[in-house]
């Protein structure tokens, strides 16, 4: 697990985009309330950045082309997007915020 960030540092229900570890792997962070998720912050569809787009009620969604993936799973919920992203586990400790980013959990 990393520390990534302080929970103080997320507003509610908006991505932020973080480099995590030795290797800067791309990590989108969502708080929802008291829970935070952690996707690979790149569209399996249009590899850009999920970080850049908003969260709606399917999930984080991908400003390019509209694609929608859960925040739990990683699976597309809406096209243009088939196949999932990376989901890693978090771990709050306190305030910090820690991800582990050697094995997704999806």
């Amino acid at each position: 697990m990393i520390r990534v960030c302080s929970l103080t540092d997320l507003d509610d229900r908006k991505p932020a985009g973080f480099e995590v570890g030795a290797e800067h792997t791309p990590v989108v962070l969502v708080r929802d309330g008291g829970t935070v998720h952690a996707l690979r912050d790149l569209c399996s569809h249009a590899e850009v950045a999920l970080s850049e787009g908003e969260v709606t009620r399917k999930g984080v969604e991908c400003w390019l082309h509209g694609s929608c993936f859960d925040l739990r799973t990683g699976r597309p919920s809406s096209p243009p997007a088939t196949e999932p992203v990376d989901v890693f586990a978090v771990e709050l400790r306190g305030d910090d915020v820690y991800v582990d980013v050697t094995t997704p959990v999806n």
